[in-house]
């Protein structure tokens, strides 16, 4: 429920996004899968995973590596959001980020990144 409920608002606020993006679901034959693949016109790609979890474990990870690691320059970014209160980045373009963060990133008067 959480999971559709953090889609649903990113979906929404993509609206307001000065490009165009297109949304998508990943998963291979294997179990990998990335909750939500952001698509730009040009080919740029961003990942977003969702835990119904306080804390984030490296399997948590594993289909957004998978992407990263196909994609190359081509995966700008993949993000784990989770119900913690933890922000941090786990390796190359790989972050968490708590789930409240859709709310409050533009009240810190900056931009997501």
């Amino acid at each position: 429920m959480i999971e559709t409920f953090a889609v649903n608002e990113i979906l929404k606020q993509a609206g307001w996004a000065e490009i165009p993006l297109s949304f998508s679901h990943f998963r291979t034959k294997d179990g990998h899968e990335v909750d939500l693949v952001c698509e730009t016109d040009d080919g740029r790609i961003a990942g977003v995973e969702l835990k119904a979890a306080s804390s984030v474990e490296d399997k948590d990870f594993r289909g957004l590596r998978l992407l990263r690691d196909k994609l190359g320059g081509d995966f700008v970014g993949g993000v784990v959001l989770h119900l913690g209160p933890r922000a941090y980045t786990k390796e190359d373009r790989l972050h968490v980020l708590p789930l409240d963060f859709l709310w409050s990133w533009h009240r810190q008067g900056g931009e997501p990144g």
